[in-house]
């Protein structure tokens, strides 16, 4: 059907947020009371953004972190209120924006459902006659007694995304959540997906996992900073966001902030510890062609770069990253010693900079990248200077497998040959 017959789901019109930043606290407060002229810095979080989702579509929206993304779906379904701008919204919303959004950690599974349920306007006998579907999709088994704060991250997952879809939703908005469920779960979901646009569901969902984006959204919309770059296929889109990623999108008049980094990258909140006899001073990840990112595509060459200057003199300094996951689990790391690159004296005065190049093999999604200087004293080890989570690394991904990382797997797959009745393996002779 031509879009200018189809009925609108949800209409942005010059959607723009812009956050307020205080070096601290107090400022906050002096401002309100008109105690201070020292004004506020400024994020724009969403830089007059217009959009157009037509009921029975699947519209992915893409971008690196930072790009407004979830800010668009938190106002979209009512969590945060714009600073410009407005939302015209046509339908029913149930929405999965982050884990944990409407539990009450106290109550068990099913107080929950209960509690979400009313929140959505159902009666108590409504609810009672979707429990079941919902507890069976959830698969959870007596769990659902526990309070949720017992759970684990994918059974609290599991619930949540069956609560949202069993409450007859028109539209529903899916903001990464599915990352953290196990890959069975996950497709149990994309089948749900697939069921939910043959009955005319509008779906709008956020995600790394590009795969996904290109297999079921109709359309996509690419942000970048605030910005809208652009909406179209998802071949379209995920062309224009892997240039843009590598620093090649085409940028138009007064559009010079497409290729800095976001500013919400490096963690405010770091752990930061140490002697200081040697110090971190600077540090940032390049790109297979040498241009800083926050975030890399998954198959490609990046680079970690670390530039560290010497207050001592230090017998053989060690020089590590690693990276966690948004729950905090240690993923991969290396280190200087491990790979025998580097097992010398540096002298006080000195500063070093060290390069880690590999190839990005972990899943698409959000990282948290530590750096370190260590090394030992005699037989004592000593910290000199460590940065815990100091960076958000985003990975793109067109094609997630199972777990972690990808093993890079190469498959090949061949007709059988029969031979006397028995089929053995066709084999080539070389």
């Amino acid at each position: 059907m031509d879009t200018l017959e189809r009925k609108t789901a949800i209409r942005v019109r010059d959607l723009k947020k812009v956050y307020k930043l205080y070096d601290k606290p107090q400022d906050r407060f002096k401002e309100a009371f008109g105690l201070t002229r020292k004004k506020a810095k400024e994020h724009h979080a969403l830089k007059g953004v217009n959009m157009e989702i037509f009921q029975g579509e699947t519209v992915g929206i893409i971008g690196t972190n930072g790009s407004g993304k979830s800010t668009i779906l938190k106002i979209i379904t009512g969590v945060l209120s714009p600073t410009e701008g407005e939302v015209t919204v046509n339908g029913r919303i149930s929405a999965l924006l982050e884990l944990g959004a409407g539990f009450n950690m106290e109550y068990n599974g099913i107080e929950n459902v209960y509690l979400n349920g009313t929140m959505m306007g159902f009666s108590q006998k409504e609810i009672d006659e979707k429990l079941p579907e919902i507890l069976k999709f959830a698969d959870i088994g007596d769990y659902v007694y526990q309070p949720v704060k017992t759970y684990s991250s994918g059974m609290f997952v599991r619930l949540a995304f069956a609560v949202a879809i069993n409450i007859e939703p028109e539209i529903l908005i899916v903001d990464e959540a599915l990352s953290v469920g196990d890959v069975f779960f996950q497709a149990k979901c994309y089948h749900k997906f697939e069921e939910f646009k043959k009955m005319g569901k509008t779906i709008v969902f956020v995600s790394h996992d590009l795969s996904s984006i290109s297999k079921y959204c109709d359309r996509v919309y690419l942000l970048n900073q605030g910005s809208l770059l652009g909406e179209g296929s998802p071949k379209e889109m995920i062309d224009a966001f892997k240039r843009v990623l590598v620093g090649q999108y085409e940028i138009n008049e007064g559009d010079e902030e497409i290729n800095s980094l976001p500013e919400n990258v490096l963690n405010p909140d770091l752990l930061e510890y140490g002697t200081k006899q040697a110090e971190i001073t600077e540090f940032y990840i390049t790109d297979e062609k040498g241009i800083k990112t926050t975030a890399v595509i998954k198959g490609s060459e990046f680079t970690i770069h670390m530039k560290v200057v010497f207050h001592e003199r230090l017998v053989a300094p060690i020089f590590a990253f690693s990276f966690k996951n948004i729950k905090g689990t240690e993923i991969t790391g290396t280190n200087s010693m491990v790979e025998k690159a580097f097992l010398e004296p540096v002298e006080k005065g000195i500063t070093k900079e060290i390069t880690f190049t590999q190839k990005m093999s972990l899943q698409g999604g959000e990282y948290l990248l530590s750096l370190g200087c260590t090394g030992y004293a005699g037989s004592e080890f000593e910290v000199y200077h460590r940065l815990y989570d100091v960076l958000n690394v985003t990975v793109v991904s067109d094609k997630d497998t199972v777990g972690f990382y990808d093993m890079d797997s190469k498959v090949t797959v061949e007709t059988a040959a029969e031979k006397g009745g028995r089929v053995i393996p066709y084999r080539q002779e070389a």
